[in-house]
């Protein structure tokens, strides 16, 4: 028996067959929690599904099941592949036209056309990611900012909490009629760098994303420990150095509370805000399938309401791992 082993026993005050026992008894509940348990929802979550699925007719025939939605799923990478092929002929074709038209004429000027074909679903699910993050992003910027102001200033706080609850509780899709509105009047460039609806989309999601974000900042500067507040004055440190040092680290855990709570309804709101102003993106995908009415368009509504879940939980999940690994507060877990 080693030396190492003599000091867990005294330790413990196990023995080692003992030490054993408890470990292997630690690492197989650990198993059971995070592996077993997981598995056997999603199991029990898909035989639930599919018996009821079997009991629903619709007037597009039977509510689809999980094979169904598999099959549809299958079916729709096949789709964006296939529409891949074609861009890619449409623009060799473009070319090979343009080499003919330069040899016959040096003076010619090639012109590449844009591919105008359909969008597939992973474009569109690749449209959603890009006006979320966008427009979560520019809320960013201006809420946490805004927020920080406000934790500092009682002033400011006064001036501003009664505008902050007021446009709180209203609805991000109200506001969509008034920002087409206002983007149709004044984005009015005949070369636009970026089409309407995306923008129309991305203002929508930042508005309904500043609120959470503006008052967890706010909340969580204002309640940081009087004793860092004394230190920074101890120090004399300026205003900015005092909001990088001793603000930011001690709010990160609130800020980042807000951000979370932000992103998850941003997601939410933006394909609604798709669905009601027929922006490309998921919302779209659903709205169109719904109008389409085939035999198919249940299973591929259902794919997508899939498909929007499992990315919004992997933007919660994102946003909680980037909080762990800039945060001092390692608690966050859920």
């Amino acid at each position: 028996m080693n030396t190492t082993t003599v000091n867990a026993e005294k330790l413990t005050g196990f023995k080692l067959p003992q030490l054993r026992q408890v470990f292997s008894g630690i690492i197989v509940s650990g198993v059971i929690r995070l592996v077993a348990l997981p598995l056997a929802g999603i199991l029990a979550f898909l035989l639930l599904w599919s018996v009821t699925a079997q009991n629903i007719d619709t007037s597009l025939g039977k509510f689809p099941g999980p094979a169904a939605v598999m099959e549809q799923f299958n079916a729709l990478y096949d789709e964006h592949q296939r529409s891949r092929k074609k861009e890619q002929a449409f623009y060799e074709r473009q070319e090979k036209r343009n080499a003919e038209r330069v040899a016959k004429d040096p003076n010619y000027t090639p012109k590449i056309r844009a591919y105008t074909g359909k969008e597939t679903f992973l474009d569109q699910i690749i449209t959603s990611l890009v006006t979320v993050m966008s427009g979560f992003l520019l809320a960013v910027a201006i809420a946490v900012p805004l927020g920080i102001a406000i934790g500092l200033s009682k002033t400011l706080n006064s001036a501003i909490n009664p505008i902050i609850q007021i446009f709180k509780p209203v609805s991000p899709l109200a506001w969509l009629p008034l920002v087409t509105m206002v983007v149709s009047a004044l984005y009015t460039s005949p070369d636009p760098v970026v089409a309407k609806s995306f923008l129309n989309s991305l203002i929508t999601v930042t508005l309904c994303c500043i609120w959470p974000m503006v008052i967890n900042t706010a909340v969580g500067v204002a309640g940081i420990d009087n004793d860092l507040v004394n230190v920074s004055k101890v120090l004399r440190l300026p205003a900015l150095r005092h909001v990088q040092k001793i603000v930011l680290p001690a709010s990160v855990p609130m800020i980042f509370t807000g951000m979370r709570l932000s992103l998850g309804v941003a997601w939410m709101v933006l394909i609604a805000a798709e669905m009601l102003a027929q922006n490309p993106g998921l919302g779209k995908f659903v709205w169109d399938e719904f109008q389409n009415g085939s035999s198919d368009s249940l299973a591929r509504i259902m794919t997508a309401v899939l498909v929007i879940g499992f990315i919004g939980f992997l933007l919660d999940r994102g946003m909680l791992t980037l909080q762990k690994l800039v945060s001092w507060d390692k608690s966050a877990s859920q």
